[in-house]
């Protein structure tokens, strides 16, 4: 497969990249991930073995913790048997298990492990490899990927200054307050290129008054050679006379014509003893150049526009450095715990920002619909949308059914992003266990006038159903004040059911706008189909699902309109 579209994958990303039909060796060019850790766990629960009745352990998007269990002991025989691991990495792998035991850290390891052989696999000779981490696990990180890159293909351990103020109290406290996240930069091997030139960081106004500290009638300047120096070697073609001034054999840094036009600009300039200098002006500044601390880069704060609500989000600068440098036009940039989507936001807006350029593709991987829903939000925000297909996610009825059984949070999610709506809640997984929805799966808002936002409850049932869900549900829709409600059903809806949608008052932006009913019960079928819930006449839908742009409409909005509206954000 040639990757000539992008690609969103939901599913478990060890399975799509052991798929060799998906992922063919030597086929991207740039890969970044994030993988998730409970990194504010202390290390008594990281360390210690896990007893007790094991599970499968799995990712969850507002959940990122690892355990011991079935699955990673499956990992853990597999790596051990994977053509394409290294005898290093299983030696490492084996020694850390001696060491670490059944422990979180080394499930968390073992599971990465057999992710990063295959991440090897499908990059090319000239591929790079960030992996985001902080420092919880970094060292046994870089282990691990000294064992599957070799150690001459370390570059760098790059770090991120992601926060300069401490949460909580600072009393008591018996180590230094961790503000830095790290960024291990791997090679497949050295035909890799990086583009330093492409990521310099501009000067600040403060620090171009600095370094440009020299002013005359042309503006601001600093002293610069205009000469090379004896180290730079001889050079015959360029010792030339110019203005009385004949250099050393060593010459010049320019040609005469270079150094007529330098003259007439007025950037040539004399010393009291007669010697010529270069003034240098701040709009050839090209910037400064970045090394392995990028304390530049703020992170995402409540007020950030970008801000989406999802707990790991990286900031799009970070991305941006992250794509640029290591990948030209062209290439095909891969993001295995794509969370977010900063990476592909990354990826698209370079798009947009060179369109004279070959575009760059992508490919996201993601095990949570709460996350491939974001995405798919987030995106809409490009004009022109951005293409890309998407797949794992269920085409069909039966395939719905089996997302349900399988695990119907996740089926929650998905139906949730049907009809564009966030989900309320992160899910159990597993477990059986869910936070207090109290009776919202999802939600969205819409603007019909200039009262401010209105809110779109929705409710998901992928069993059994009946009048008294519907009662149910309206209560809920009454409780909070909701304009709309959407009960998303995968079987269909029954006649007493219908009758119990309809007693409740028909939605109307005044008298005599059309009305729309408050209370619209729509099956998977229909939602798969094609079709789509009534909408008021009128209606503007905020972009994205948890936006900016919706952050700041609440903040129009009037309690009494729309309470559910002003309750604390998911952290």
């Amino acid at each position: 497969m040639s990757f000539d579209h992008n690609l969103l994958l939901y599913g478990d990303n060890l399975a799509f990249l052991t798929d060799q039909d998906i992922f063919p060796s030597e086929s991207i060019d740039l890969i970044y991930l994030d993988p998730p850790f409970k990194s504010d766990a202390t290390y008594n629960v990281l360390f210690k073995e896990v007893g007790g009745e094991s599970s499968a352990a799995q990712i969850k998007a507002f959940d990122d913790t690892w355990s011991w269990d079935q699955s990673a002991s499956e990992s853990l025989a597999r790596l051990m048997h994977d053509p394409h691991a290294s005898a290093e990495v299983q030696t490492l792998v084996k020694t850390l298990h001696g060491f670490l035991g059944h422990s979180p850290m080394l499930a968390y390891l073992v599971q990465m492990a057999v992710r990063l052989v295959h991440l090897r696999r499908v990059l090319r000779p000239t591929g790079s490899l960030y992996l985001h981490c902080d420092p919880t696990a970094s060292h046994y990180l870089k282990l691990v990927l000294d064992g599957i890159f070799g150690p001459e293909n370390f570059k760098n351990e790059i770090v991120w200054l992601r926060s300069k103020n401490p949460k909580g109290s600072q009393h008591g406290i018996n180590r230094y307050s961790p503000y830095t996240d790290s960024l291990l930069y791997f090679t497949k091997s050295d035909a890799a290129e990086l583009n330093l030139e492409e990521v310099r960081r501009p000067l600040t106004a403060l620090e171009i008054n600095e370094k440009y500290s020299c002013e005359d009638e042309h503006g601001r300047y600093a002293d610069g050679p205009v000469l090379r120096s004896d180290s730079m070697g001889v050079r015959p073609n360029l010792v030339y006379k110019y203005n009385g001034f004949t250099p050393g054999p060593a010459g010049w840094r320019m040609e005469l014509g270079q150094l007529k036009a330098l003259d007439k600009r007025g950037d040539l300039a004399w010393t009291k003893t007669g010697g010529p200098r270069r003034k240098l002006r701040p709009d050839n500044d090209k910037g400064e150049p970045v090394g392995s601390f990028w304390g530049d880069i703020a992170p995402i704060n409540s007020q950030a526009q970008e801000r989406l609500g999802y707990p790991t989000q990286k900031p799009l600068p970070l991305l941006k450095r992250v794509v640029l440098a290591s990948s030209k036009p062209g290439d095909v940039v891969l993001d295995p715990f794509c969370g977010c989507g900063t990476t592909i936001d990354a990826v698209e807006t370079l798009n947009r920002e060179h369109p004279d350029q070959p575009a760059r593709r992508w490919v996201g991987i993601d095990i949570t619909h709460l996350a491939i829903n974001l995405i798919k939000s987030r995106l809409t925000r490009f004009d022109p949308p951005a293409a890309y297909e998407v797949r794992g996610e269920p085409t069909d009825l039966s395939g719905a059914r089996a997302l349900f059984a399988q695990d119907p949070y996740q089926f929650q999610f998905w139906a949730c992003g049907l009809v564009g709506a966030r989900p309320r809640g992160s899910g159990g997984g597993k477990t059986g266990k869910k936070g207090a929805d109290q009776g919202i799966d999802g939600s969205r808002f819409f603007v019909d006038d200039n009262k401010g936002p209105k809110t779109i409850l929705v409710q998901v049932k992928g069993g059994k159903t009946g009048a008294k869900d519907i009662r149910d549900f309206r209560g809920v829709i009454e409780r909070e004040s909701a304009a709309l409600g959407i009960f998303i059903t995968m079987q269909d809806s029954t006649r007493p059911m219908r009758e119990e949608a309809a007693s409740l008052v028909p939605y109307q932006v005044e008298p005599s706008s059309p009305a729309v009913p408050r209370l619209q019960i729509v099956t998977i079928e229909q939602l798969l189909s094609g079709g789509t819930p009534t909408q008021p006449a009128g209606v503007t839908l905020p972009r994205g699902v948890d936006s900016a742009v919706i952050d700041k409409t609440f903040k129009k909005a009037k309690r009494h309109e729309a309470p559910s509206l002003f309750a604390k954000r998911e952290e």
